[in-house]
């Protein structure tokens, strides 16, 4: 078939076209790729999305947030930072960064305290943070955004001197993991022993007892009473027992601290312990609502309340309907003794709120401080619960039921047959077809 000489300059205006338009079409491409961005994250574990903890953190930071990175141009350091920046900035775009060659601005690098390529200068309001580039991954992001979102000091005082459980000391029985938790969100904890420094300071943000061995004296249970007086918070830990002379404080908060340890056979059946109470279920008080995670209760005490005047209460949460105060032994087959033991459901925790002058007086009382201990703090929602009462109990409503773990698994591990086929994909089974597709249509086109 002979082509005539207008059908040759036709076909050849159809080709010119053809590139102009399509090249034109890679322009208009670029030029969106440039101006918008589009992510669609399909890995199993979402691991390049934000978890909902920073989600929920920084959807509560209301005013602006500035960062400045002290990052050379060299490497991909810039670029990393710019991949995480940008995962907040989709939640709350007000987030400004500034990237600063240090090798260029000596004075800025001096001024903002930076010692490292790669350090960033988180500014909100009047707080201000550094994070150094070993430190930057999301968790550590997340929590110092934490720590600017908090204002002013927030001192968690723990009593001490009675073989309470220390913030300090790694034991099972002690508290050291939930205190660092606490100090990454901002909080800074210390121990107070009465017999030293017979008065409670009055930066004390949250007063905590948790579970004195040993008997307190008149005056250090006084000097409780006088930082309740005066309108101080109040986080009491009780494990099933005597109260070692803080009678009169349950008194005067209504509590009565009922007998025995609290077992539940259904509990017993997820435990393989009777005295190990899973909780699944949660009152309408804000530190446990819309809470969805079990916690778990090694060994607890049932509580009764009664408000003081003028004094809310509210129970946190209770044990099932099977449950009861068993006053006996715990060892051996364990029954329900009519006339000895309590019948469930028992309260398990309660709070009190009091209105002040500009504020709430806020107490909460557990009956039982195993949970937040370090042998049981991993344990389903244990951490969470626990950073959920610090924050409600030192104002930070705010920041109630966030959950705690951001840091995913951001490691991707593949086996030798997986690593092979993807390598004979790419490498040579894609080319072989783009190669035999050429051949194919060139073929094809001479035959024409």
């Amino acid at each position: 078939m002979r082509h005539t000489s207008q059908a040759k300059w036709q076909l050849r205006l159809m080709n010119v076209s053809f590139v102009v338009l399509f090249l034109v079409a890679v322009g208009l491409l670029q030029w969106l790729a440039r101006e918008y961005h589009l992510q669609f994250d399909w890995t199993q574990a979402r691991r390049h999305s934000l978890s909902p903890a920073s989600v929920a953190v920084i959807e509560r930071l209301k005013e602006p947030l500035k960062i400045t990175a002290f990052a050379s141009p060299r490497g991909e350091t810039r670029r990393v930072i710019q991949d995480m920046v940008s995962r907040y900035q989709k939640y709350k775009p007000d987030i400004q960064i500034e990237f600063v060659n240090p090798d260029t601005a000596p004075e800025r690098v001096r001024t903002a305290g930076v010692q490292f390529d790669g350090e960033l200068v988180l500014e909100y309001g009047d707080a201000k943070e550094n994070i150094p580039p070993a430190q930057f991954n999301e968790e550590n992001f997340t929590n110092a955004l934490t720590r600017l979102g908090h204002r002013g000091e927030r001192w968690v005082v723990f009593l001490s001197g009675h073989g309470e459980r220390s913030p300090d000391r790694q034991a099972n029985f002690d508290l050291s993991t939930w205190a660092s938790q606490l100090h990454k969100r901002g909080f800074k904890t210390r121990t107070l022993s009465l017999g030293e420094h017979p008065q409670i300071p009055g930066n004390t943000t949250v007063l905590v007892i948790a579970g004195p061995r040993t008997h307190l004296l008149p005056g250090e249970v006084k000097e409780i009473q006088n930082h309740l007086d005066r309108g101080g918070n109040l986080l009491w830990l009780h494990d099933p027992g005597p109260l070692f002379g803080l009678e009169p404080l349950a008194e005067s908060l209504g509590i009565e601290f009922q007998p025995g340890v609290i077992v539940d056979p259904a509990s017993e059946a997820i435990t393989g312990n009777a005295a190990a109470i899973v909780i699944a279920k949660y009152g309408a008080h804000p530190v446990v609502r819309n809470f969805a995670d079990n916690t778990l209760f090694p060994q607890a005490g049932g509580i009764s309340l009664r408000a003081p005047e003028s004094w809310q209460g509210s129970v946190l949460m209770d044990t099932r309907a099977s449950s009861w105060s068993e006053t006996g032994v715990l060892n051996g087959p364990i029954q329900f003794d009519k006339g000895k033991d309590i019948r469930g459901p028992l309260n398990l925790a309660v709070a009190l709120s009091h209105p002040l002058d500009k504020r709430e007086q806020r107490v909460i009382v557990f009956g039982d401080g195993d949970f937040v201990a370090n042998s049981y703090i991993a344990n389903a929602g244990n951490l969470d619960l626990g950073m959920s009462l610090v924050n409600w109990l030192s104002q930070d409503d705010a920041y109630v039921n966030i959950p705690v773990k951001t840091a995913r698994d951001r490691t991707l591990n593949l086996s030798r047959g997986v690593q092979i086929a993807i390598a004979t994909g790419f490498l040579v089974a894609l080319p072989l077809f783009m190669i035999g597709s050429g051949v194919f249509i060139w073929l094809r086109r001479r035959k024409r």
